[in-house]
């Protein structure tokens, strides 16, 4: 993975601390002006999209009974993401073991 990539979560993650500890609201459109992102890169990464909604929550009253259900679909998404990362990596584990037999 290069380390762009891992580096956008990084921004992410610190534009959405940075906004709580604020105690402003957090946005797609403050995160992504924050991490030095786009709005449409927020959302069509679900391991980003998941980062800012789990933050927007925290900004708001999580005790509800709604909101307890919110977190619980978020980190859903969040664990989809996460389990999507894994199979990547285990099938590039696979093939690159495959290449290594055949050369042998």
């Amino acid at each position: 993975m290069p380390a762009e990539h891992d580096d956008i979560v990084v921004f992410v993650e610190r534009a959405c601390g940075e906004l709580l500890a604020l105690g402003k609201p957090v946005s797609f459109n403050e995160v992504a002006t924050r991490a030095g992102t786009s709005r449409t890169t927020l959302y069509r990464r679900a391991d980003l999209r998941a980062l800012v909604e789990d933050h927007r929550s925290r900004g708001r009253e999580a005790n509800t009974l709604s909101g307890l259900a919110v977190q619980v679909d978020q980190l859903r998404h969040s664990l989809e993401a996460v389990a999507d990362k894994v199979r990547h990596h285990e099938e590039a584990i696979r093939r690159l073991e495959r290449r290594s037999r055949e050369r042998e």
